[in-house]
């Protein structure tokens, strides 16, 4: 049974993730800054590290046979002040800087890394082609955040790892993140578009970005950077109304959200939501992944039947 690294493991990505590889039959060693009072579950396990003090539980390091790399700030959760692009920057950097370090100062058998990268790489399209991987990073915050972030990894193969960098799209998931948002006013009847609702929005469903992980795991033809998105980007008002409809069916009322005050409420956060970001998934297709949610009906369908199967659950122990 080959043992996976995980840092980033108790976010959201991090938690399908290692719900994932446990189902697939790996062990799961999650990175953390705390151990959690709560016992983890079946081949599952915590260890210590701080990215800070830049302190590492070494025998971590010595048991993994694998690492994903997914640790790093929120990028909206906050106002975007001087300090806390520091730290969004600061935390994708120097832990990336902790692993190599712990991976070159001691003995492992560490096959492969594989790190999140994020499609805030390309910044904004003009609607004439789709983004693909050898495109050159825009010279924006998000844009020199993820060149430094990549970068920051790039020393694994010198150490001979085989390193995989997934720049992973909006991931639309029922535990939180982006649908999250979306959904808010939905549940009041409100279906908000962002502005003219045409910016294009580049997605994955985060079943498939879990299987897009294992497959990076499972391939070794597989290296350098690949685009974690759906096959088919749409549009802000697609998305919008799709789930309004799944939620509501009728009952709901469109609603334009006027880009100023979109920016007076985000600052410069309403950048990422205005933009348009048409993205390519060929590469990874290509290396033989199929996608179970290739479409955003399929997707958006998975979600609410879970969802509801979700609530059905939760009512039906309230009563017992």
């Amino acid at each position: 049974m080959q043992t996976i690294l995980i840092t980033g493991g108790t976010g959201l990505v991090g938690r399908a993730l290692t719900t994932a590889l446990v189902q697939k039959g790996y062990k799961v060693i999650i990175l953390t800054r705390h151990i959690p009072d709560k016992q983890p579950g079946d081949n599952t396990s915590y260890a210590l590290w701080d990215v800070n003090k830049q302190t590492i539980d070494i025998s971590a390091i010595e048991a993994a046979d694998h690492i994903i790399h997914l640790a790093g700030a929120g990028v909206v959760e906050k106002k975007w002040t001087a300090a806390y692009k520091k730290e969004i920057i600061d935390s994708r950097v120097k832990s990336s800087q902790l692993l190599i370090s712990a991976l070159e100062g001691h003995s492992n058998v560490v096959k492969t890394v594989i790190s999140a990268s994020a499609i805030g790489w390309y910044g904004a399209d003009s609607g004439q082609t789709r983004f693909i991987e050898t495109d050159s990073p825009k010279k924006d915050f998000l844009g020199e955040t993820c060149r430094l972030w990549e970068e920051s990894v790039d020393p694994v193969t010198l150490l001979g790892k085989r390193l995989i960098k997934l720049r992973v799209g909006i991931v639309l998931s029922n535990e939180g993140g982006a649908l999250a948002e979306f959904k808010r006013p939905i549940r009041f009847g409100v279906a908000a578009i962002l502005s003219n609702g045409k910016q294009m929005v580049s997605w994955i469903h985060i079943d498939d970005l879990c299987r897009m992980f294992i497959h990076a795991i499972e391939n070794d033809n597989i290296s350098g950077a690949y685009n974690a998105v759906a096959p088919v980007p749409v549009s802000n008002k697609m998305l919008t109304l799709s789930l309004a409809k799944a939620i509501r069916g009728k009952f709901f009322i469109p609603l334009h959200i006027p880009a100023f005050l979109l920016k007076l409420m985000l600052g410069q956060r309403s950048i990422e939501v205005l933009k348009s970001a048409t993205v390519s998934c060929e590469k990874i297709k290509k290396s033989g992944f199929v996608f179970l949610y290739p479409s955003i009906e399929t997707a958006i369908e998975e979600l609410n039947k879970k969802a509801k199967r979700y609530h059905q659950v939760f009512r039906s122990v309230l009563r017992k």
